[in-house]
């Protein structure tokens, strides 16, 4: 049997009618930037969010950068996240001019430790973007109690965590604003690149509007340098009709997760916990081992295709080491996961066979082998 670790098709094929009307819709429209699919995007993503404003644009990258543009973030400023998280986290802070100070995660779950978020705080610090990882909320109470004890903004990226909850409130709703990835792998995924900024805050969602538009205020009157990214209308479109099969999609990924927690037995592997406060959607599933190179090994000879979400920490990258903030000895935590996680296959049309047979397959592994 062979099982990839996405399955784009099989999703397309249970839906591909609203989508082809959806598609078609546009291209006779002939209006295909910043238009009527984009704005109703805006609003139904708002209401899903629970939030008042949504920007959409170019990617989860983009969505980033213009949330710390709007916060007046730059040179010489500091923000705070991890090391553990995608690339584009930090990326997104070095396109400011800023420092991304890189810090621990908590072991458990593997997002920001809220205990040691204070001592990276000094008088450059302007932000702290949590990162709502593989599909679980940080916890967001600790968080937003330290950033407003010493004046900070709360970024929250929710690039892989679209539907999360804390405590009852979506992911995006609860810090000053929310970053959102459309990217195709995506509990909520385009056909191509896309991403979403949401807030409640009026003004600073008008300058990430102004911002992603090149700065245009109103057609050539440029008030900021800006950048060009926009949400385009067949993405909007899309993901205007997957978006009523989100939570179902959502619900799907954690009842495969949930057997995964079940029936996977072996004592060479550590299944992910999930925290009482949060609604865990499972963007990825990951396991963990001390023999995960054999083990993936050992899944790939079986048919299993299974990433590493992520083999090298942010600051251990070449492009970073020299303009991030990151003390080895405080990354333990970060370096030591790195050379044990493995992301297993989970999807919503994953079949019952599938799932028995990568359970099988797991619960077969000697880490001797």
């Amino acid at each position: 049997m062979k099982i990839p670790f996405n399955n784009f098709k099989r999703q397309y094929l249970k839906i591909n009618g609203a989508i082809d009307n959806a598609v078609k819709k546009v291209l006779k429209s002939g209006w295909y930037i910043r238009g009527l699919e984009n704005k109703k995007f805006e609003e139904e993503f708002s209401k899903f969010t629970g939030v008042n404003y949504c920007v959409g644009v170019n990617s989860g990258t983009d969505a980033l950068y213009l949330a710390l543009k709007s916060c007046d973030i730059g040179e010489k400023d500091e923000v705070i996240t991890v090391s553990h998280t995608a690339t584009p986290t930090v990326m997104a802070i070095a396109m400011t001019g800023a420092t991304a100070v890189l810090m621990d995660i908590n072991p458990r779950n593997y997002t920001i430790d809220g205990t040691k978020i204070e001592r990276y705080i000094t008088p450059k610090t302007k932000a702290i973007i949590p990162v709502h990882l593989y599909g679980q909320s940080c916890d967001m109470d600790a968080i937003i109690k330290i950033a407003k004890k010493h004046k900070l903004m709360v970024i929250e990226d929710c690039a892989q965590a679209n539907g999360a909850l804390y405590k009852n409130k979506k992911v995006g709703s609860m810090g000053d604003l929310g970053c959102f990835s459309f990217y195709p792998t995506k509990n909520l995924g385009a056909f191509g690149d896309g991403g979403a900024v949401v807030s409640n805050n009026k003004k600073m969602m008008e300058r990430v509007r102004v911002e992603a538009n090149c700065g245009q205020r109103s057609k050539y009157s440029f008030f900021y340098r800006g950048i060009n990214s926009r949400l385009d209308e067949i993405q909007a479109a899309i993901l205007l009709v997957k978006l009523k099969y989100l939570t179902l999609w959502n619900e799907k990924r954690k009842k495969i997760a949930n057997t995964y927690k079940r029936k996977i037995n072996n004592k060479f592997v550590q299944l992910p916990e999930e925290e009482k406060y949060a609604y865990h959607v499972y963007h990825l599933f990951v396991i963990k081992s001390k023999h995960r190179n054999k083990l993936q090994k050992y899944l790939h000879d079986k048919g299993i295709e299974t990433l590493i979400h992520y083999p090298t920490p942010v600051h251990l990258q070449r492009p970073y080491k020299n303009i991030v903030k990151a003390g080895r000895k405080d990354l333990k935590n970060t370096e030591d996961i790195s050379k044990e996680i493995l992301s297993i296959p989970i999807y919503p049309y994953l079949k019952d066979n599938e799932i028995k047979y990568v359970i099988n397959a797991i619960n077969s592994f000697d880490g001797n082998i």
